[in-house]
C-alpha cells in the first residue's frame, strides 16, 4: 500500500513540475493556479473557437474573446517598405519608426523582433467615448473603418467614437487590445517588462485582461501617475488628478526592477549623532509582529530601564544576535541612553544602489500632463496634442524597466513620439546605445486641427518632426561634452521610416469548383516557375519583405557585395537575435543566378542564400546546397 502511495506521490509531484513548466510558456491557461483546460483546448484545436459559452472558471470574458485572440495568430496580410529621405541619418541610425496599424504591424515584426524587446510602453486609447478605437483590417482605409463603426457620417463629419450607449462599448476595446497585448508578450525579452497607460475607464478590465495575457503571477503594480497639479473646479463629482500605468513582467523571476537614485531629501534621514566612524546612520525599529519565543526578553537599557517586547510582538534579533550587534555598537538607545533600542542602519551598509521605487508618481517628479503638452509645443511651435506624456514619466518608466545600455524600447501608440524624444535623451546623459521603434496609424488630422493648419496631414507627421527637432536639439547638447560621444561612439539621434503595404509576393488563390482552365493556368505557372512577386516589385521593398520573413531585424546591416560581377547580391548580417540562427543572409533577386556567382559564393554555419526559385535550374540549386542552406522564393 505505501509503495502505491509513493508512486502516487511522485506522479502528482512530476505533474505538478510540468505544469509549472507550462506557465511561462501560456499563462493564459492558468485561472486562479490551476490548469485552464477549457483554454487548453482551445489553443490545441480541440473545440471550435467561433464557439461562445459561459464558462466554469474565474476570469475576464466577453463575447468575440476567441475570435480576437485568433487575430494575434493569423498570419500578416502586408508587409513594410522603407520610406527612404523621410527619416535622419538612415545609413547609420539603429531607430525606427512604422507608418501602419498596430495589430498588423506586429504580425509583420514579430518574427524579427521576438524576444529582443527589453520594454514596451503604450499609451492605448482610454475608451472615453470620444477617442479613436483602431481598426483590425489594415486594408481598409482609416476613412471607411470609422464610417461603418459610427465614428463619422456617411459625408465624413465626425461622430462621438464608441458611445458608451452602445451594447458592446467594452466589447469593442476589448477586442482591440487582446491581440495587441499577445503579441506584445512574445517581443519581451525573457527579463523584459511592459507598461501600459490607462484610466479608470478600462483600467478595471485592462488589469484583467492583462492577469490572462501575462499572467497574474507577473504583476509588479498599478502605478499611479497624478497628471494634474490642480483640481478642475467644474468637475460634477470628483476632480480627476491621476490616471495609471500597469506595470507587468514577462517573467518576474527574471525581472529585476531599476532603483532610483538616492535624493538629499533620504540622505538627510542619516546622521551621526555618536560619531560612529563607519558613517552616517538612521535608528530602525527593532520589533516586528511575527512571533518567536527566543525573540521574547527583557532589555536593560544603559540608564538601567528595563523594556519588555511590545505588546503582540518581539524583537527581530534573538538574544545571543542582540549581545553582538551590542557588542559592536549597532544598538542605538537615544542620546539619554533611555530610549527603546533601535538596530542603527548605515547608509554605506544598505543592500541595493539606490532607492525602491514607490507606487505613486508625483508631477513633482515625473511631470504632469500639461507639461507634456508644453513639451510638444515647444519644440514644435503648436500644441497639437492634447494629452502627451511627459519626458520625466517616459525616463522614470525607463529606470523602472532597468534597461541595458543597448536595449530596445517598443512603443505601438507612438502618438506624439515621447517615448523616442526620452529614449535620446536618455542617450546622451548616459552615453548609450538603446534603440526605439515606434508604431503608429496615419491617422489623418482633422481638417480645422491646428495641426493641419500649420501642414501635418496625420499623426505621423506630427511624432516624425517631432524627433527630428528634438533630436537636433539633444545632439547640440551632447556637443557641449565632447569627451562623451565621438566619431566611433556617435549619439544616435536618427531614425529610418517604414511604411505598411501589401505584400510583395503574389496571393495563392485556390482554384475554386471545376474551372478546368484556371487549374491549367495554375499548373503552368508553377510549371514555367514564373517570379511569385507582384508586376510592380522594387528590390528594396522585396528585400525588406525578406528580412521580416527570415526573423533579421530592421536595422540589419544591408550591403550589396562588390565581389559578385555577374550578379546584384546583398549580403544582410544581423548580430542579435538567439544563437541558433542565420545572422548572415545572401540575397540575389536577379532572374537569372551566374555560374561565377555559385562558384565563388562561400557559406559559414550560420550563412544562407536566398534567391528566385525561376533564377536556378536543378544543377545550380544542388551546387548551391552543397555549399549550405539556400533557399528559393
Amino acid at each position: 500500500m505505501s509503495e502505491n502511495r509513493n508512486s502516487f506521490i511522485e506522479a502528482t509531484k512530476a505533474t505538478d513540475e510540468r505544469l509549472e513548466a507550462l506557465k511561462p510558456l501560456y499563462p493564459e491557461l492558468f485561472s486562479d493556479g490551476k490548469l485552464n483546460l477549457d483554454v487548453l483546448k482551445e489553443i490545441t484545436g480541440g473545440e471550435n473557437p467561433q464557439e461562445e459559452r459561459t464558462p466554469g472558471y474565474y476570469g475576464l470574458y466577453w463575447p468575440g474573446k476567441r475570435k480576437a485572440k485568433i487575430e494575434a495568430k493569423a498570419s500578416p496580410k502586408g508587409t513594410l517598405v522603407p520610406v527612404p529621405g523621410d527619416g535622419v541619418n538612415e545609413d547609420t541610425t539603429h531607430n525606427i519608426y512604422i507608418e501602419g496599424d498596430n495589430l498588423e504591424v506586429l504580425r509583420i515584426i514579430k518574427q524579427s523582433y521576438k524576444g529582443r524587446v527589453k520594454r514596451i510602453y503604450i499609451d492605448p486609447p482610454y475608451n472615453t467615448g470620444n477617442d479613436f478605437i483602431y481598426p483590425d483590417d489594415y486594408t481598409m482605409p482609416v476613412e471607411e473603418y470609422k464610417r461603418l463603426t459610427g465614428q463619422t457620417d456617411e459625408k465624413g463629419n465626425a461622430l462621438t467614437t464608441n458611445q458608451k450607449s452602445n451594447g458592446a462599448f467594452h466589447t469593442i476595446w476589448l477586442n482591440m487590445m487582446l491581440p495587441r497585448l499577445m503579441l506584445a508578450r512574445e517581443l519581451l525579452t525573457e527579463d523584459g517588462v511592459i507598461f501600459i497607460s490607462i484610466d479608470d475607464n478600462e483600467q478595471t478590465n485592462l488589469k484583467l485582461l492583462c492577469d490572462d495575457v501575462f499572467g497574474e503571477e507577473n504583476f509588479i503594480a498599478n502605478l499611479i501617475w497624478e497628471r494634474a497639479y490642480s483640481p478642475k473646479n467644474d468637475a460634477k463629482f470628483i476632480s480627476n488628478s491621476h490616471d495609471y500605468v500597469l506595470m507587468y513582467a514577462k517573467h518576474i523571476e527574471n525581472f529585476v526592477i531599476g532603483r532610483l537614485p538616492r535624493t538629499e531629501e533620504a540622505n538627510a534621514r542619516y546622521s551621526n549623532p555618536d560619531n560612529d566612524p563607519r558613517g552616517i546612520w538612521k535608528p530602525s525599529d527593532m520589533s516586528v509582529k511575527t512571533y518567536t519565543p527566543e525573540c521574547d526578553y527583557p532589555i536593560t537599557t544603559p540608564s538601567g530601564r528595563v523594556v519588555e517586547t511590545p505588546a503582540g510582538r518581539c524583537w527581530s534579533l534573538s538574544a545571543k544576535a542582540f549581545a553582538e550587534r551590542l557588542q559592536d555598537n549597532r544598538i542605538w538607545f537615544g542620546a539619554d541612553g533611555n530610549s527603546v533600542p533601535c538596530i542603527k542602519r548605515f547608509l554605506t551598509e544598505l543592500k541595493y544602489d539606490g532607492m525602491a521605487p514607490t507606487s505613486i508618481l508625483f508631477y513633482k517628479e515625473v511631470g504632469h500632463s500639461q507639461e507634456g503638452a508644453q513639451e510638444v509645443a515647444k519644440i514644435l511651435d503648436g500644441g497639437f496634442f492634447s494629452g502627451p506624456k511627459p519626458i520625466r514619466l517616459m525616463r522614470r518608466l525607463m529606470t523602472l524597466a532597468n534597461l541595458e545600455k543597448d536595449s530596445i524600447i517598443v512603443d505601438f501608440f507612438s502618438g506624439s513620439a515621447s517615448t523616442a524624444h526620452a529614449v535620446i535623451e536618455l542617450n546622451k546623459d548616459d552615453n548609450s546605445n538603446r534603440k526605439f521603434v515606434m508604431v503608429q496609424l496615419p491617422h489623418k488630422c482633422e481638417e480645422n486641427s491646428e495641426a493641419k493648419k500649420a501642414g501635418y496631414p496625420n499623426i505621423c507627421e506630427i511624432g516624425k518632426e517631432r524627433i527630428r527637432r528634438a533630436g537636433a536639439k539633444i545632439l547640440e547638447e551632447a556637443k557641449a561634452n565632447k569627451d562623451m560621444f565621438s566619431e566611433d561612439n556617435p549619439l544616435d539621434i536618427g531614425f529610418k521610416v517604414y511604411r505598411m503595404q501589401e505584400s510583395n509576393f503574389k496571393e495563392y488563390t485556390p482554384v475554386q469548383g471545376q474551372n478546368e482552365n484556371a487549374t491549367k493556368s495554375l499548373f503552368e505557372e508553377f510549371e514555367n516557375n514564373q517570379i511569385p512577386l507582384v508586376d510592380s516589385w522594387k528590390a528594396e521593398n522585396v528585400l525588406t519583405e525578406i528580412i521580416l520573413k527570415q526573423g533579421f531585424a530592421l536595422d540589419c546591416e544591408c550591403k550589396k557585395v562588390d565581389a559578385f560581377t555577374k550578379n546584384t547580391v546583398y549580403c544582410i548580417k544581423d548580430s542579435e537575435g538567439p544563437a541558433s540562427r542565420t545572422t548572415t543572409m545572401y540575397v540575389c533577386l536577379d532572374s537569372q543566378i551566374d555560374s561565377d556567382t555559385i562558384k565563388n559564393l562561400k557559406l559559414g554555419e550560420k550563412e544562407k542564400f536566398v534567391c528566385l526559385n525561376s533564377a536556378i535550374d536543378d544543377t545550380s540549386y544542388a551546387r548551391l546546397a552543397d555549399k549550405g542552406r539556400i533557399e528559393t522564393i
